[in-house]
Parts: C-alpha cells; sequence; structure tokens
C-alpha cells in the first residue's frame, strides 16, 4: 500500500519554511555586508581595471571576471520575478530595504567595474567625454546611500532608467571580452538590452489606462532606439583604445615605423604625400575593421577600412598613406579612427598652411595618449615573455584605392 500523499496545507508549510530559512540566511549575509560595503567599489575598479589589462595577457581571468558579472546581473533580474512569483503564492518576500541593498551593490559593480574601460577609451576632446562623466556621476551616485534609496523609493521611473543605464553597460564591456563580438555587434546588443530594460521605467512614467500607457510606450520604444543609435558616436568603443599614433611623409617598412620629418606646406604635401599610422590595442581574439576617415575642414575626403586584430600587447599597427590631396590642401586636416558602427576610437590632428610657422611639423614622432591609455601597465605584469608570438608575426596587407590612398597594417 502506498504512503498517504501529505496534505496541501502541510506541503504549503515545509515550502514556506524553507523560503523563511533562506530569506532569514540573506538577511544574515546583507547585516554582514553592510559595515563594509565601502571596500565593494574599490575592487569592482580593481577588478575592472585588471579585467581590462591582465585580458591581454591572461584571457580567461577577464572572462571569468565578465562572467560573474553577468551572473550578478541574472541574480538581480530574477531577484524581482521570484518576490512576485512568492507574494502571489502567499509566500513571505525579502524587506525591501534588503533587496534594495542587493541592487545597490550590482549596480556598483557594474559601474566601477566598467569605469577602466571608458576612462582608457574615451576621446576626451569629443563628445564622449560627457557620457563618461555621466557614468562617473552614476558611479558617485551610487555609494551615497541617502540619495540612491530615495531615488529607489520616490522616482522609481528614474530608478530603473538607471537600472536600463548599468545594462546597456554590462552588455557592452563584457561581450568583446567572452565572445570576441565586434564593438560594432556589442553596441547593438547593449541598445537591445537597454531598450527591454527601459520598459519598467516608461509604464512607471506614462499615465492613463493600461492599454493607453501600453500604446504610448510601444511607439516611445523605436524613438529610443532610435536616439541611441544616433547617439553612438558619444560611446567610447570600451574595448578598443589608441596607444600610438603618428604623422610622418615616410615610412621604414622593414621596422614597421614612420620616418622622415617635413613641414605640411601646400607645396611640400603633394610631393612627399603623408603617411597616418595607428596602433590600435584589443581583445586577444578580437577582429574587426576600422577606419582612417581623412577630413579636410570638417569634409570628408577619404574613407580606408583597415583590418585589425586585437592581442599584440603594443597594439596592431595598422597606417594609411594618402598622396591624392586637393588642389588646395590649405586648412584644418583630422582622421578620424572610426569603428564600423561609428564609435570613434582616436583622431589626429594637422594644419597645412602656407606659412611654416603655422603648418603643423610630421615629423615621424610616436605620441602616446594622455592619462592610463598611454601607460603600458601589462608591461607590469609577471611573465610577460620577450619572444615573439605567434600573434606578434608581421602579416603586410597593402592595397590602393582609386583616391590613390595606399593602406597597409601588420
Amino acid at each position: 500500500m502506498s504512503s498517504p500523499t501529505p496534505a496541501p496545507s502541510t506541503t504549503n508549510s515545509r515550502n514556506s519554511s524553507w523560503v523563511t530559512r533562506l530569506h532569514a540566511r540573506i538577511e544574515r549575509w546583507v547585516a554582514l555586508l553592510r559595515p563594509w560595503r565601502w571596500l565593494w567599489p574599490p575592487i569592482a575598479f580593481a577588478a575592472g581595471l585588471g579585467s581590462f589589462f591582465l585580458v591581454e595577457r591572461q584571457q580567461w581571468l577577464g572572462a571569468m571576471l565578465a562572467i560573474g558579472m553577468l551572473v550578478a546581473w541574472l541574480l538581480l533580474l530574477s531577484e524581482s520575478l521570484v518576490g512576485r512569483l512568492l507574494a502571489r503564492r502567499g509566500y513571505a518576500t525579502l524587506p525591501k530595504g534588503v533587496t534594495t541593498f542587493i541592487a545597490q551593490m550590482i549596480h556598483q559593480e557594474t559601474l566601477f567595474f566598467c569605469l577602466p574601460f571608458l576612462l582608457i577609451t574615451t576621446v576626451w576632446s569629443s563628445g564622449q567625454a560627457l557620457f563618461t562623466l555621466l557614468l562617473v556621476g552614476m558611479a558617485v551616485f551610487s555609494i551615497i546611500d541617502l540619495l540612491y534609496y530615495k531615488l529607489a523609493e520616490r522616482a522609481r521611473w528614474l530608478y530603473f532608467a538607471f537600472h536600463a543605464q548599468c545594462v546597456f553597460l554590462v552588455v557592452l564591456v563584457t561581450l568583446p571580452i567572452m565572445f570576441h563580438l565586434t564593438t560594432g555587434a556589442s553596441l547593438k546588443l547593449a541598445l537591445a538590452a537597454m531598450v527591454v530594460f527601459s520598459l519598467p521605467s516608461l509604464l512607471q512614467l506614462l499615465s492613463g489606462s493600461t492599454l493607453k500607457r501600453w500604446v504610448l510606450m510601444l511607439a516611445l520604444l523605436p524613438l529610443l532606439a532610435g536616439a541611441g543609435w544616433l547617439g553612438r558616436i558619444w560611446v567610447p568603443p570600451a574595448t578598443l583604445w589608441i596607444t600610438a599614433t603618428a604623422l610622418s611623409p615616410g615610412f621604414d617598412v622593414q621596422a614597421r615605423k614612420p620616418r622622415d620629418s617635413v613641414r605640411l606646406t601646400p607645396s611640400s604635401l603633394p610631393a612627399t604625400g603623408l603617411y597616418a599610422y595607428t596602433s590600435i590595442r584589443a581583445p586577444r581574439g578580437l577582429k574587426e575593421q576600422i577606419f582612417h576617415v581623412w577630413r579636410h575642414d570638417g569634409e570628408i575626403i577619404d574613407r580606408i577600412p583597415l583590418q585589425i586584430e586585437g592581442g599584440r600587447d603594443e597594439g596592431y599597427r595598422a597606417w594609411s598613406h594618402k598622396q591624392n590631396f586637393p588642389e588646395s590642401p590649405s586648412g584644418t586636416w583630422r582622421i578620424d579612427v572610426m569603428t564600423d558602427s561609428g564609435q570613434r576610437i582616436g583622431v589626429l590632428r594637422f594644419r597645412v598652411d602656407a606659412d611654416e610657422a603655422r603648418a603643423t611639423l610630421a615629423d615621424g614622432g610616436i605620441d602616446s595618449p594622455l592619462g592610463l591609455a598611454g601607460i603600458a601597465l601589462y608591461k607590469l605584469l609577471p611573465g610577460r615573455e620577450t619572444a615573439e608570438t605567434p600573434t606578434d608575426k608581421r602579416i603586410e596587407k597593402r592595397t590602393v584605392d582609386k583616391s590613390n590612398v595606399e593602406v597597409e597594417s601588420e
């Protein structure tokens, strides 16, 4: 004879007891963590900095840190859904203060983990500076308990928008490291994730009947996605950054270095042409097409595609040689180094002028960017190889397009 099935009330009591014990354990963990929460932001920042530089030397470490970020986000996203399901079945849920504390910790982890990627890859002379400063402000905001908890309680739509922006950052930073997705593909997925997680914010913001709110929301979502895509040039390419730039009239192909010197006057420029040299660092395994976009007084003259590969400590070296200049080349010139999705990696500027005192000197000097981007921290890591690795092998590509622009890369 089979044993009798427990009564529903007994089963519910056992489940409720299990949930109660789990909640009590989580609350104890939170109580233990609260006194030490000030350590969390610097730990997250150090993890992001280590992931950025160590991912070239220890790919698995960067991937593990990124996986940890995504797992934390899955826990945060599932917490709200699980809480609602438990409440519908009559089970106790975690106190609001506990769930807000957990969300705050994950927001801090996200923002401070991603900050090194943004601080290093931002072109500070462009609109990207505003985007990065906004995220710096969000990071500071997340550690001020008074402001953060007030936002979570009184401005729910803005709180959910804050949350959606953090989701955007997680996807933008982690996908190139984990899955070697290009910067453009990662940006599109990040925008899609941000739009999806903006739904709660829009529902909180819009008023009226349920049908009216959903109609307005469905109308606003494409506008939000379109605005995000149009503003992509303000978003730093979180895993691509320039380690060196140079302008020169000549190039030593054997040494892969710019050479010679010339004042960029209207008479000298057509005679020698001009080499634009860039060295770009990217995660190991990432293959991406970038562009040298030559502009004269703001007008695009040439857009030269270059293929780069990640993994080289000093950066992937690529250069273009422009020989066909306008009849009147005088004026300001700019070479934007762009991703295929339209994000700016860096910029080279020079001036062509009949007055040699005002004309730029293209001397082949290799310049490093200011700040963290110019510090070769990877050289401080133990076990750095001195021998040439497979990713350091020279691969020379040379093409000449209709505009008489020679393209070479390594």
